[in-house]
């Protein structure tokens, strides 16, 4: 392999888009990154501007190119990974009629439920591998078609972020096998279009873009384009695949029964099949990485939000202090934690904050403490809220397992792998060995390994072995793990008694805000 040519990866994110550029070792050459809003009017609303995030995608690129100082002739490829489940309509020119529906939009939970009790939903899950939830497209097109009649009617198509950008870079409508495999509407037997899963959202096939492999290579940019993003007008662009998969393969769990873990805002944990598998109970999403690899797994809603939550609320005077020291006041805040033992005294912290995905699937489960006393002090409730996302975590590799068996090894990422507290919570409340891989930009990384793959520069993805290496190494402490296997079943049993509850308070709330 030639060592002069250089590797971008652009991620698509929810709260930014960053772009990085590697040398063939996977040394990061330079990278930048813009973020944007989250447009939230409402609480269940939470939809982006797509020609701010186009704005930023070109930023990206044309900044990481021009501060790596490297020719554009030596950018071998350009590869794309992408957060999943937006929707945008857009009109034959692929002007957007709609802003870009999130994920983390929640307006669709009413029709959720309706596809799940009316529509046949669960065999539509077993096909296409979505769980039934406000988050998934096919839920998204059947709320636009009964409350965003005007813009649905209009629509030439519905896209995704991704396909977005890709249009206006290349003037086609593409889908990857992957993004589509996360739409809910995707066959992943035969990766075809569902044609019940379109009779749901009351659409033809010709109202989607066109599937291709996540391999799919796309050449030709008009010189003015090239211009404006830095590159020569050759450069190939990988389609790639969505950020949750390229994830797995840029931390190096791509081998069968190894997981990788990520806790950001939000959270996820997944693993990787030679086939499509998908959970008689509804649990765990399946979605594509190519037609041997399938990534399997859950995403939590509510990673580290519950932790800024807990600095904005109860952190004030700890924030304070940490600005006076020059510090981080999430070190401040986890340090009071440590003065805490495992289990924080018995009590526990349920962190549905903003309902919940994996392993509940029920967008109006809301957070609680349970078993708060008055010996509890704020330490423990910090301590509980940090434990309570790993307790929350931990549930879905439990439904994993009932699929996939015991794993042989955890990689975790994410800015919670700063926190050495944290680290160790998660080797002792899964009773793990957690490994931390050196590079954080696992997305990036994993979208131009893809890259490789698809111009047949690599015969398979065992490269990443090379690449990636490893920060930190944490071993479960038997003690701990004692004390969290006994709370984890009240854990578990606490969140499954309350489904009624959840609903009944979710509806207070929702009365009390609309007024």
């Amino acid at each position: 392999m030639d060592q002069n040519k250089y590797l971008m990866g652009v991620d698509i994110g929810t709260t930014s888009t960053k772009a990085v550029l590697f040398d063939r070792k996977g040394t990061v050459i330079s990278q930048h990154t813009v973020g944007y809003p989250l447009l939230s009017p409402t609480p269940s609303t939470a939809e982006q501007e797509p020609e701010e995030i186009l704005r930023a995608v070109f930023a990206c690129i044309n900044r990481t190119m021009a501060e790596s100082l490297i020719s554009p002739n030596h950018l071998q490829l350009v590869s794309f990974s992408s957060a999943m489940h937006s929707v945008i309509a857009v009109d034959e020119k692929g002007k957007a009629l709609t802003k870009s529906i999130t994920w983390a939009d929640n307006r669709g939970a009413d029709y959720a439920e309706k596809i799940k009790n009316e529509l046949n939903g669960h065999e539509v899950y077993l096909r296409t591998g979505t769980p039934i939830h406000p988050m998934s497209p096919l839920t998204k097109l059947l709320w636009m078609k009964n409350e965003l009649k005007e813009a649905y009617d209009l629509a030439h198509k519905f896209i995704g972020i991704k396909e977005y950008v890709f249009h206006k870079l290349f003037g086609e409508f593409l889908i990857d096998h992957s993004i589509a495999s996360a739409t809910g509407m995707m066959n992943l037997e035969k990766l075809e279009w569902d044609e019940e899963a379109l009779n749901i959202a009351g659409i033809t096939s010709d109202k989607l873009s066109t599937l291709v492999p996540t391999t799919h290579v796309v050449k030709g940019l008009s010189p003015e384009m090239a211009e404006k993003l830095g590159i020569h007008k050759d450069t190939p662009f990988v389609i790639g695949a969505s950020d949750g998969v390229l994830s797995n393969l840029g931390v190096n769990a791509i081998d069968p029964g190894v997981v990788a873990v990520t806790i950001g805002t939000s959270g996820a944990i997944r693993t990787v099949s030679d086939k499509p598998i998908t959970d008689q109970k509804g649990r765990t999403f399946c979605y594509a990485l190519t037609e041997n690899h399938w990534v399997i797994g859950g995403p939590v809603n509510n990673g580290g939000m519950t932790f800024r939550w807990v600095r904005d609320q109860f952190g004030a005077a700890e924030s304070e202090t940490a600005k006076r020291l020059g510090l981080d006041p999430y070190e401040v805040l986890t340090e009071i934690a440590e003065k805490v033992s495992p289990g924080a005294d018995g009590l526990l912290f349920h962190p549905y904050m903003a309902g919940e995905r994996a392993p509940l699937w029920n967008a109006n489960a809301r957070g609680s403490f349970f078993g708060l006393a008055l010996y509890h002090k704020k330490e423990h409730m910090i301590r509980a809220v940090l434990e309570g996302v790993i307790f929350n975590l931990y549930s879905v590799l439990l439904a994993l397992q009932e699929l996939i068996g015991i794993p042989k090894g955890v990689q975790a990422t994410g800015g919670f792998a700063r926190s050495a507290l944290w680290r160790q919570m998660m080797a002792d409340i899964f009773n793990q060995d957690v490994t931390i891989p050196e590079s954080f930009e696992s997305s990036c990384l994993g979208a131009v390994i893809l890259g490789l793959y698809a111009l047949d520069e690599i015969e398979d993805f065992s490269i990443v072995s090379d690449m990636v290496g490893s920060t930190h190494q944490h071993t479960p402490n038997s003690e701990n793990v004692e004390t969290y296997q006994e709370l984890m079943s009240i854990f578990l049993s606490v969140s499954r008694s309350l489904e009624e509850d959840y609903h009944n308070i979710a509806e207070y709330q929702r009365k009390r805000l609309e007024h």
